[in-house]
């Protein structure tokens, strides 16, 4: 699961003579609405057009009122809905061509000849199917006297650029699909709530999630929830599953596992293309093992509710990044879909997309199963690795060759979500190498101290889904008095190298210890250091390890304020954490709709904020009932959460009433969210295979991993302030500071905000 990063370059414009039609096609997933939202407010930053077809192809062939013109007020607090507010359906019309004639005399009548179409593979194909037949469909109504040779001449072609909406992530050519992130976590929370009970009684859940031709929920799933075993279509079970299914459970049974969850696609199937039910696997469980598994189906309960943060602020960008495509777009271009690819936005030509997707099916049939985890992506194929030895219990796990290393485990700096993930991961990596691998408790200060011990697999049973940290944190860098106990530690425990979980302190105190080496000898091993922090502010990485759980609980109590505050006219201000990083901040305002943001990285004045001030009093003039304004929460010296609010009150005239609160520490609470437990192991699988090459190499270098687009890549912490600014306690060079002006332009009526144009590579040949 990837997160993308885009570059802001020059103002677009357009014409109110440019209709933009949006639909949403197929089945639904949560993020449609914000992309929906996204189109239509850029379409109107821009000087277009907008209109809803609603109920998809259908409101297309149908016409009437089932093609809307859009407001920018049509679209206001539909961040949050599940679904998709202009409705989807199944239209066996639109796969006759009378079907598809009709709805090109209903998009014509309204002028639309340029359609942002969010749907999967199926809607798609579709949809370029009747973009090929659009000219011919033109002259059809010439002839019927439908419309005029002008209008016909001025609607040549049919202007498409797709937006994959599918929470099976199914897509071929992009990382990540609309609904694919919100889905994981529905899985996910289920997991964690059947994994509690199921131990109370030590049982068995044999669980179906969706996913009739990708693995990808099962898979991603099974890693985030710490599961036994997954059946995936991509992987069919081979001859003999049934022990080998059975063997795994009786062994992590005895290996301290308290419960067993087995995860089971919808369309999985065996080698032989037999369909494998959740109810077949379980008897195959209570006959082999003579314990009785409990069956759970998740159905559509993945597809409802609330997106997800990302699925919130990822569908906003891609709806605007869709507006500026269908704009600039020539009819001589190759269709295309907007996807992410390599954490970028990108161009992917839409039936190449499609074609691929499809493929994966025959390489299942040809009995080509890695082919087809090659085409799902390389991070796919990682995963299933990954989870293997995650899953296998240590009985099951073959002789590790080579020396054994004693390699020690200890979180610094504030409290992320996911940290635990990472300890977990770093275990059970660790021993499937050959590694004892060993628990220092209360940070630098328990090394000191020798509180020390090895954990075992089953030690960290459970560790994947735990808030917290288990091993306990502190935000203290040691101070040069303590080296001299900390190397003697290292020495005591014959430690041959130290995992470092944790923030931008323990990232000081590394870079410090390392800077001693020649008077602590001790401190000449490897060390590696896994960004965890929910500020986001650490050097070498673009996402750290918590930064999605704290952006996920922003964003439910900012929903929760709206609805409070929507009771009555009233400008709410929210603080948020990150010091003097903005990026929860900012992406909080993406996913929450917030319309004002003030970061420490775009100082404030008294001139913008008495411009802000006028511009929301104007709104409350016009009706708003609420406005929402988040802060974080080392602004400014000076103008600060409770100055703005002093200002918005008595500027008010009586027109709304100022309320203003800091989040808090909610923010670090709870469960780790699937994709900050995905990156905690992708980071920590990292981070032991780095190990090992120092190993290999005889070498003993500190060093910080990090995700870079779609790359982990390791850099020498001496070299760390190449990249970090220290004084404001964050990299020099943050991605996210170029999406401000986009949050603006969706967020708050501003006829004096210029859109923006975006970068958008194409995809990889």
């Amino acid at each position: 699961m990837e997160r993308h990063v885009m570059n802001i370059s020059s103002q677009l414009n357009a014409s109110d003579d440019f209709r933009i039609g949006v639909l949403t096609s197929g089945g639904d997933a949560q993020g449609m609405n914000a992309a929906v939202r996204a189109v239509i407010r850029t379409a109107l930053a821009v000087g277009a057009r907008p209109y809803a077809v609603l109920e998809g192809w259908a409101g297309a062939v149908h016409g009437g009122d089932s093609i809307k013109p859009m407001g920018w007020s049509d679209v206001s607090n539909i961040l949050s809905a599940g679904g998709t507010v202009i409705g989807t359906a199944r239209c066996p019309e639109f796969r006759e061509y009378e079907g598809r004639h009709a709805a090109a005399r209903h998009l014509l009548e309204h002028g639309i000849d340029r359609l942002v179409v969010i749907g999967g593979d199926g809607s798609l194909s579709g949809t370029n199917e009747f973009r090929t037949e659009w000219p011919q469909h033109v002259r059809e109504l010439v002839d019927e006297g439908v419309i005029s040779e002008e209008e016909a001449a001025a609607h040549p072609a049919l202007i498409v650029v797709g937006l994959v909406g599918s929470i099976d992530n199914d897509m071929v050519g992009t990382d990540m699909t609309i609904g694919a992130d919100t889905a994981l976590h529905r899985i996910v929370d289920a997991l964690d709530q059947l994994t509690s009970t199921a131990a109370s009684h030590q049982r068995t859940f044999v669980v179906e999630v969706m996913g009739r031709h990708c693995g990808y929920l099962p898979l991603m799933a099974a890693v985030a929830g710490g599961a036994d075993y997954v059946f995936t279509p991509e992987n069919p079970a081979g001859p003999g599953w049934e022990d080998d299914l059975a063997e795994h459970l009786r062994l992590g049974r005895e290996a301290g596992r308290r419960e067993s969850i087995v995860l089971v696609a919808e369309g999985a199937t065996d080698r032989d293309g037999n369909l494998l039910t959740t109810q077949h696997i379980a008897d195959a469980i209570t006959e082999k093992t003579g314990e009785d598994a409990r069956v759970t189906i998740l159905g559509h309960v993945q597809r409802g509710g609330s997106p997800s943060a990302y699925d919130r602020w990822m569908s906003t960008l891609l709806g605007y990044a869709a507006v500026q495509e269908i704009l600039t777009t020539t009819p001589e271009a190759v269709p295309c879909i907007l996807g992410v690819r390599h954490n970028r936005i990108t161009r992917i030509p839409l039936m190449k997309a499609v074609q691929e997707t499809r493929a994966v099916k025959d390489f299942i049939k040809a009995g080509d199963f890695e082919g087809a985890q090659r085409a799902r992506g390389v991070s796919f194929t990682a995963m299933v690795g990954v989870n293997d030895i995650l899953s296998t219990p240590p009985q099951l796990t073959p002789e590790a060759t080579g020396v054994s290393r004693r390699i020690g485990i200890l979180h610094a700096g504030g409290l992320a979500p996911g940290m635990n993930t990472a300890a977990r991961a770093a275990v059970r990596l660790g021993i499937a190498r050959g590694w004892t691998m060993l628990g220092i408790r209360g940070s630098w200060r328990g090394l000191a101290d020798n509180d020390v011990r090895e954990l075992t697999w089953g030690d960290v049973e459970g560790w994947a889904f735990q808030g917290g940290a288990e091993l306990g944190t502190r935000r203290e860098v040691p101070e040069i008095e303590q080296y001299y106990s900390l190397g003697r530690a290292i020495e005591r425990n014959e430690l041959d190298a130290l995992i470092v979980i944790g923030g931008l302190n323990a990232y000081l105190a590394v870079h410090a210890m390392m800077n001693e080496r020649d008077r602590y000898p001790a401190f000449q091993i490897p060390v590696v250091l896994i960004p965890a922090s929910i500020d986001n502010n650490l050097p070498g990485s673009e996402l750290s390890i918590g930064a999605d759980t704290a952006l996920n609980n922003a964003t439910w109590a900012l929903d929760r304020i709206k609805e409070s505050a929507a009771a009555t006219k009233r400008c709410f201000i929210a603080e948020i954490m990150g010091r003097r990083c903005g990026y929860l901040t900012l992406m909080s305002s993406l996913s929450s709709g917030a319309e004002y943001i003030y970061l420490n990285e775009d100082a404030a004045n008294l001139q913008k904020i008495a411009e802000d001030s006028r511009r929301m009093v104007d709104s409350f003039k016009d009706g708003r009932r609420l406005f929402l304004i988040l802060v974080n929460e080392a602004v400014s010296k000076f103008y600060d959460r409770e100055f703005l609010a002093s200002v918005y009150e008595a500027e008010s005239e009586g027109y709304y009433d100022v309320r203003h609160s800091a989040l808090g520490h909610l923010q670090q609470g709870g469960a780790p969210s699937p994709f900050d437990r995905l990156l905690a192991t992708r980071l920590t699988n990292r981070a032991l295979e780095h190990l090992q090459n120092q190993f290999t190499r005889g070498e003993a270098e500190g060093v910080y991993i990090g995700q870079i687009g779609n790359h982990i890549e390791a850099r020498l912490v001496k070299n760390m302030f190449d990249d970090l600014d220290i004084v404001n306690r964050r990299p020099f060079d943050q991605w996210w500071c170029e999406l401000t002006r986009i949050q603006r332009i969706v967020s708050m009526q501003d006829p004096g905000m210029p859109a923006l144009t975006i970068s958008i590579a194409d995809s990889e040949e």
